[in-house]
């Protein structure tokens, strides 16, 4: 029996912090009280000194490029990454190649992934204009949900069939994830700008061509259909002061049909870091203004946003240095994502409690994971033990994304994650991930 007793952590769960041990046996968390006692020369001690442990990070939103682009990231490299920042789990998103728009192909990502990930992990159907037939066939039970771009981003998924769009809405049980961007206003802001620079746009004006307009008739739209089909909705990496105004607090999370999300680079960059930073913050949705940033931070504080994810999605350094019309959109993240929260915990913004309500819990709760999320006894032990007063520098040399770059290259970062558990295995300690793939599929109670 794989026996692992946390001792002395300051232990985050359901908005309380607690000093505390947490006791593993295998795969699951046996016990937590104030003080455990061994009881056995077989169990393994780690002695968290005061630090936080945190229920493993679930991410929502990833591309981790395998099948077919695996030059950027795959299965392996990225997880790596995920378990190093502290992430757990994580859902990937259907644009690889082949596209994830049949059964067979979707459980080919699976195959994949139980060879080869040392986070757990889950896969999104994704849906086309013509392919309602095989969305029709997920199993609610295995599959985090169905997948929809209303804004063409990476790969050939856009749905613009309005038709069909309200066919998915109206005949799926299942949460329906969507990246919401208006395909047409995006078109013809590019046309004006590039009658203006020919085809020499600057990174500048990536916020001005895929614009908050084109975000909020899209999300609006995606909204107003959920509402009238009374599908399950979540919309992925809101970025528009405008679009906030879509989304209530006014009831439970488990109560909402239509949760909302947004990732770690809207809520870190602004359009004034473009002059630096260039297509390394080039996204879609693009990052915005400093009062997008401002506003987005509100409505993630009052719980009108109900997670924080990542958006990961690496591309070479020799891809994004491309001309900003031929430069891919997309970064890597989830290294960072966690520590980037504390560092915002640092600097007064939000607590270490509501980081883990938006980076665990919550993301459970709305995918309905099975036994994840939380630290209870019971659950499967993802945990992560996080030193609050341990700065490091990111540098080229401590990047485990398959790219080599971060956006967060040359940032020092006040916290440190020093220990990360994935079903019971302790996957990450001493800054390095061991060789242990303990990723399991993730399952759903639905």
């Amino acid at each position: 029996m794989n026996r692992i007793l946390i001792k002395n952590a300051k232990i985050v769960n359901e908005g309380t912090i607690f000093e505390g041990d947490v006791l593993i046996e295998d795969d699951l968390i046996v016990e937590i009280a104030e003080s455990i006692s061994a009881k056995s020369s077989q169990c393994k001690i780690i002695d968290a000194e005061g630090n936080y442990l945190i229920p493993g990070a679930i991410d929502d939103q990833v591309h981790f490029r395998e099948p077919g682009l695996t030059y950027k990231g795959d299965i392996e490299s990225e997880s790596k990454a995920a378990v190093a920042g502290g992430i757990t789990s994580y859902i990937e998103q259907p644009n690889t190649v082949p596209n994830a728009v049949t059964q067979e192909i979707l459980e080919e990502k699976y195959k994949i992934a139980a060879d080869k990930s040392y986070a757990n992990y889950s896969f999104m159907m994704g849906a086309t204009n013509d392919n309602l037939e095989e969305v029709l066939k997920t199993n609610p039970k295995n599959v985090a949900g169905i997948k929809i771009f209303l804004g063409s981003s990476t790969g050939n998924m856009l749905v613009d069939n309005e038709a069909t769009l309200e066919k998915i809405f109206s005949s799926t049980p299942m949460l329906i994830a969507v990246h919401c961007e208006d395909e047409t206003t995006i078109k013809n802001n590019l046309e004006k700008y590039k009658e203006e620079f020919g085809e020499d746009v600057p990174v500048t004006v990536h916020h001005l061509i895929r614009s908050e307009e084109a975000c909020y008739i899209s999300s609006s739209k995606a909204i107003a259909l959920a509402k009238k089909t009374g599908a399950r909705l979540h919309i992925f990496h809101l970025s528009t002061a405008k679009e906030m105004d879509l989304f209530t607090n006014k009831i439970p999370l488990e109560d909402k049909k239509i949760t909302a999300e947004v990732c770690v680079h809207h809520l870190w960059f602004t359009n004034d870091d473009y002059a630096t930073k260039g297509n390394l913050i080039k996204w879609n949705p693009a990052v915005k203004t400093a009062n997008d940033r401002k506003v987005l931070w509100e409505a993630l504080l009052d719980d009108r946003i109900d997670v924080i994810a990542t958006d990961h999605a690496p591309h070479t350094l020799e891809e994004k240095k491309l001309p900003y019309l031929k430069a891919p959109s997309g970064g890597p993240l989830v290294q960072h994502a966690v520590v980037a929260m504390f560092e915002a915990h640092h600097q007064g913004k939000i607590s270490i409690e509501k980081i883990v309500e938006k980076m665990c819990h919550n993301p459970a709760k709305i995918f309905k994971i099975e036994k994840r999320g939380f630290i209870k006894e019971g659950y499967y032990a993802d945990l992560v033990i996080i030193n609050s007063g341990l700065p490091w520098s990111v540098k080229k040399e401590n990047i485990l994304a398959k790219c080599g770059w971060s956006p967060f290259e040359g940032f020092t970062f006040k916290s440190r994650i020093t220990h990360t558990f994935v079903n019971g295995q302790l996957v990450y300690t001493a800054f390095k991930v061991k060789d242990i793939r303990a990723g399991k599929r993730l399952l759903f109670d639905r």
